[in-house]
């Protein structure tokens, strides 16, 4: 086979990158390389509708298996490459086989970061990160089941309320003292769990796991203190490691993340990286960091594709995340956890948006926690000036009376 564009790693953003490089006009062979056995899928729907019985993985698909056909896409399965070659530009794969490239995309993605304390490979301790595992999932969730769940992150709290809407009793194990501590000021954080205690959702903060006990399967969880929480079944959400391993193997430079310049090229001039698995520099917040979250996948695959085929765009999105929990839409801009201050608007009775503001009064962070209809225009407009670096009294941003287009 002619070398062509290979992409490693069938996810979101590899599968994306595969269909944009086509949209930009590559003519040549595509290979994207999966470990999955199932075709490329969205994954915000697992913690939701899918582990809701809403939807199938079926239902999940990025595209039907026919536009792989249609695009001259190969497609490959249950593959994975052991090791790059970046002098002869090719990569050999578990089987053997041998692939050559013109310009490689490394977008494999994150795998959850696992518990290490005794019990933690019991029956019924499970993740959430693929298909198989939220198939696993929907199993233990069933009226009256105890299950708890532990770290208070968006994903732990997002199944903690597909869980409730299924009937279990649910309990959140968290060692830091709030829910969300990166992600959010401690206002927008104590804002979702006020709702979810009112939802049923038992918290425990500060709380170290010592022991998940039991025969086969998980039976309850000894937390440092002694006490013990019994469960039926126990799902881990405390974060996730970015799968840079093949790329550190071939020396490509690494930080939390394989690392890459502004266009998303790594330190090797044929290698890209994108998605949950790269770091990038985000100039407007002055750091490097890694996002873990759907849009950012969307368009770094977007502006990814063009810049293997010759094009230079830089990367300079803000970021923006979504998450939905019970008849609540939560919708961010920004990095909000860089906040020193926040401003609230309440919007009304059932939706508030949390501004983040640095030392120097910047706007750095919004959060929009409500009714979609309340929140995403201003959510919209504030991912604007956050671009914008604008700097604005908090008394304007508190006052719903002022519009936030006015401001720009």
């Amino acid at each position: 086979m002619d070398a062509g564009m290979l992409i490693v790693g069938a996810g979101h953003s590899g599968a994306r990158a595969a269909f944009a490089l086509r949209d930009n006009g590559w003519e040549g062979p595509i290979t994207l390389i999966g470990d999955e056995d199932a075709s490329p899928y969205d994954r915000p729907p697992l913690s939701k509708s899918v582990l809701l019985g809403e939807q199938s993985i079926a239902d999940c698909l990025l595209y039907p298996p026919s536009a792989y056909v249609e695009h001259n896409i190969q497609l490959l399965k249950n593959a994975t490459v052991t090791t790059i070659d970046r002098a002869e530009r090719r990569v050999t794969l578990h089987n053997g086989e041998q692939i050559s490239y013109h310009r490689m995309l490394i977008a494999t993605g994150a795998r959850p970061r696992l518990l290490h304390v005794p019990g933690a490979r019991l029956n019924r301790v499970h993740y959430l990160r693929t298909s198989r595992d939220a198939l696993r999932i929907i199993d233990c969730l069933a009226p009256e089941r105890r299950l708890v769940i532990v770290g208070a992150g968006f994903i732990g709290m997002e199944i903690a309320a597909t869980a409730i809407a299924r009937g279990c009793h649910v309990t959140v194990i968290e060692a830091a003292p709030q829910a969300l501590m990166r992600a959010v000021p401690s206002e927008v954080a104590q804002y979702l769990v006020d709702r979810h205690v009112e939802m049923g959702v038992n918290f425990r903060f500060g709380a170290q796991i010592e022991q998940i006990l039991g025969n086969a399967d998980a039976a309850a969880v000894r937390l440092a203190d002694g006490s013990e929480v019994p469960c039926d079944a126990v799902i881990v959400g405390i974060g996730v490691i970015p799968r840079q391993e093949l790329a550190e193997a071939a020396g490509i430079d690494v930080k939390d993340g394989i690392a890459v310049d502004d266009t998303l090229c790594t330190n090797d001039p044929h290698i890209y990286a994108c998605g949950d698995v790269c770091s990038f520099p985000a100039r407007l917040f002055k750091r490097r960091m890694r996002l873990e979250c759907w849009k950012n996948a969307e368009d770094q695959a977007r502006i990814v594709a063009r810049n293997m085929l010759g094009r230079q765009e830089t990367y300079s999105e803000v970021p923006w995340f979504w998450s939905d929990q019970y008849d609540q839409t939560i919708q961010i801009a920004g990095l909000p956890g860089l906040a020193t201050a926040t401003a609230t608007r309440v919007v009304n009775d059932r939706s508030r948006i949390f501004f983040a503001l640095d030392d120097d009064g910047v706007l750095v962070g919004a959060s929009g926690v409500g009714q979609i209809g309340d929140i995403a225009k201003d959510v919209r407009v504030a991912q604007t000036l956050i671009s914008r670096r604008a700097s604005i009294p908090s008394e304007s941003l508190e006052d719903p009376k002022v519009k936030l287009k006015s401001l720009l």
